[in-house]
């Protein structure tokens, strides 16, 4: 079992930056695979962002490669999603998520932040 709770979210001017946080709970968590997904309203869930908890390089959607950073704290059993240059598009509810390295579900969510890019 593991549990996430996400921090962060938040109303931003567009070309703004905000840093969402996900901490993880739980045993062994190096055998997760942790992702960063988004739902904007009317749209379906986007996997943006996963990275796993045993090390290794970040993967990032094309839609938001270039302004968007996916880290870990191992230490903190947190990871991050640094946002930079925001756009209205982004707008959306942000969700931390967990699955086991050998499968393809993400079955651990967390309870979602919003993200509002508005002037």
């Amino acid at each position: 079992q593991v549990q996430l709770v996400e921090t962060g979210g938040g109303l931003v001017q567009p070309g703004g930056s905000l840093r969402l946080s996900c901490v993880a709970s739980g045993s062994r968590l190096s055998l997760y695979v942790m992702g960063w997904f988004r739902q904007a309203p009317g749209k379906e869930r986007e996997l943006i962002a996963a990275s796993s908890m045993a090390g290794g390089s970040a993967y990032h959607a094309d839609s938001v490669k270039d302004r968007f950073s996916m880290s870990r704290d191992i230490n903190r059993n947190t990871v991050y999603l640094q946002m930079n240059s925001l756009k209205a598009e982004d707008t959306a509810v942000y969700y931390c998520a967990a699955r086991t390295r050998f499968g393809d579900t993400y079955n651990y969510w967390g309870q979602g932040t919003q993200v509002t890019v508005s002037s």
